[in-house]
């Protein structure tokens, strides 16, 4: 529908004082604007479009408005409101099937490459609990010439991951299977360069504390990491060596805190060496990095 730009500038107003009373981000409302209509940030920021100009919106401004409600009574994401989220540089589809990529994950592409020989480069990576298939994804679009397998023991999550994949145009990159990490890969046993995962590593009791956009909204299942938050990584920590050729890639992420005890779970387990506690921007420990031993 068009609207002119003074009817804009009315409803943004308006959507900013209820940010601003329910201490929400005001540039949600901005991503909200960009994802029904050809406003760039800029433009929104600078309300830089006259009065009686003609924007298009591809829907009603009581229907963003019903939105832009839900967002603040009932703590939606507004990345759910909207189906879709940017991740290093590019949109996925995202719906509450799916954990939303967070930014600090982003980082765990270019420190598998920074750490990474070219011939593993050119090996097999696999991502273990894909999700909207964001880190498979991020790998295929970095390592043109690598082969990518993608797990999720979910499959409405493997239906979205599929879902961009398509959109992007690296779905014939990779190879998506349902089952539990390793489970369905057993013909990858010592053939693989690189393992990549961002498991559930949240304390259980901690998961209902969360914000209630994550734990009202987000899947409990790509969120609850067992009683310590461990539960995934220990897994991952054993069950890797099977699949990493020598010298192969162990790298997951964290949550703040827990460095040092995934280091000394590493360590125990006797496979791994060149074991490494990596800190995200924003100096928290976040990465796991190991190579599997010679």
């Amino acid at each position: 529908m068009l609207i002119t730009g003074r009817e804009l500038w009315t409803w943004r107003k308006w959507a900013r004082g209820l940010a601003k009373l329910h201490n929400l981000p005001e540039r949600e409302i901005d991503w909200l604007l960009q994802s029904i209509s050809h406003l760039d940030r800029l433009t929104l920021r600078l309300e830089s479009i006259g009065d009686n100009e003609s924007i298009e919106l591809a829907m009603s401004l009581d229907r963003l408005s019903a939105l832009w409600i839900d967002r603040v009574e009932q703590h939606q994401p507004v990345q759910y409101l909207i189906g879709k989220t940017f991740w290093r540089d590019f949109e996925l589809v995202v719906s509450p099937a799916v954990l939303i990529p967070r930014p600090e994950t982003e980082s765990a592409i270019d420190i598998a490459l920074a750490h990474s020989s070219r011939a593993q480069q050119q090996g097999i990576w696999v991502d273990l609990g894909t999700g909207s298939g964001a880190i498979a994804i991020g790998l295929a679009k970095t390592l043109p010439t690598a082969e990518i397998y993608a797990v999720d023991c979910s499959a409405a999550a493997l239906e979205i991951a599929q879902i961009n994949a398509n959109r992007l145009n690296v779905s014939d990159r990779i190879r998506f299977s349902q089952g539990s990490w390793w489970s369905p890969l057993i013909q990858l046993q010592g053939k693989v360069a690189g393992m990549l995962s961002n498991p559930p590593y949240i304390p259980s009791e901690e998961v209902l504390r969360l914000q209630p956009e994550v734990c009202k909204h987000e899947p409990h299942l790509a969120l609850d990491g067992g009683v310590d938050g461990l539960e995934a990584i220990r897994i991952l920590v054993d069950t890797a060596p099977t699949y990493l050729q020598a010298g192969g890639i162990w790298l997951v992420e964290m949550m703040a805190g827990q460095g040092a005890i995934v280091a000394e779970l590493l360590a125990q387990q006797g496979s791994y060496i060149d074991i490494e506690i990596i800190d995200d921007l924003a100096g928290l420990d976040r990465f796991a990095f190991a190579r599997l031993r010679g």
